[in-house]
């Protein structure tokens, strides 16, 4: 199974902590990121994977061989010359798999004990173009579903926008749920990647673009099994959750 593991951001969130390396190489319970994530998706069964690569990348590359990968196929999708942002890391870092198999796309600082490998599995049987892991939290960015699951909006309560492809949208209407960070897209969605002529865009825009076009699914996950790790101040409880991670 292939795995995507998005590793380019900035971490500015995490303040002093990447002032001298990149967010993936952040230590949590005494082992980077990076280290705990490659590790917890080859015991669910991942076995090729590619890390996108932008902010000290030559660290990475570094940490990477150091460790002779963690004995895994690992290839780097570079993005130093430009960060191409959740989406246009994604378009290109799909082109560097052998296969046109599904790609599990998975955030470095999340943490989580959802069953990756069920996750993987029932987006295959499913047929969706992308199955996203949500959970009902509350956020500032909202992604509406229907009945089936399927995507239909998204809106941001801050500034009180709402989008979607779909004439006469009205949210309330729909289920509000959180991005989770985690999510399963298949070759199907590169035709409309590539139709995109911006280099650096947005998955999350993309997906409420195209959700009358594709199918996007969605599976409901308990936010009391997710940590975002990317602020100081939840790296314990992210700690925590690689405690129960019986692969560590």
């Amino acid at each position: 199974m292939n795995a995507l593991i998005l590793a380019a951001g900035l971490g500015t969130r995490l303040g002093e902590l990447t002032s001298d390396r990149p967010k993936a190489l952040v230590e949590v319970a005494g082992r980077t990121m990076l280290e705990h994530q490659l590790k917890h998706l080859h015991a669910a069964g991942f076995d090729h994977f590619v890390i996108n690569i932008h902010h000290f990348a030559a660290s990475v590359r570094e940490y990477l061989e150091a460790h002779g990968n963690f004995g895994l196929d690992i290839r780097l999708s570079d993005e130093s010359g430009l960060l191409l942002d959740t989406g246009g890391g994604i378009r290109k870092a799909m082109r560097l798999f052998d296969d046109d198999q599904p790609v599990l796309v998975h955030n470095v600082d999340i943490f989580s004990c959802v069953d990756l490998k069920a996750l993987y599995c029932g987006h295959i049987k499913s047929g969706a173009d992308s199955t996203l892991l949500v959970a009902q939290r509350s956020t500032s960015r909202y992604l509406y579903f229907d009945s089936e699951g399927l995507l239909r909006g998204w809106s941001n309560e801050k500034t009180g926008q709402v989008r979607s492809p779909y004439p006469g949208f009205d949210k309330s209407q729909f289920t509000p749920c959180a991005f989770q960070g985690i999510h399963v897209v298949s070759r199907s969605l590169l035709p409309l990647l590539d139709a995109i002529p911006e280099q650096k865009f947005s998955i999350t825009d993309f997906y409420v673009d195209n959700a009358a076009r594709l199918r996007l699914r969605s599976v409901l996950s308990d936010p009391k099994d997710w940590v975002d790790a990317g602020k100081p101040e939840t790296l314990a409880a992210a700690a925590a959750v690689t405690r129960l991670w019986k692969d560590e």
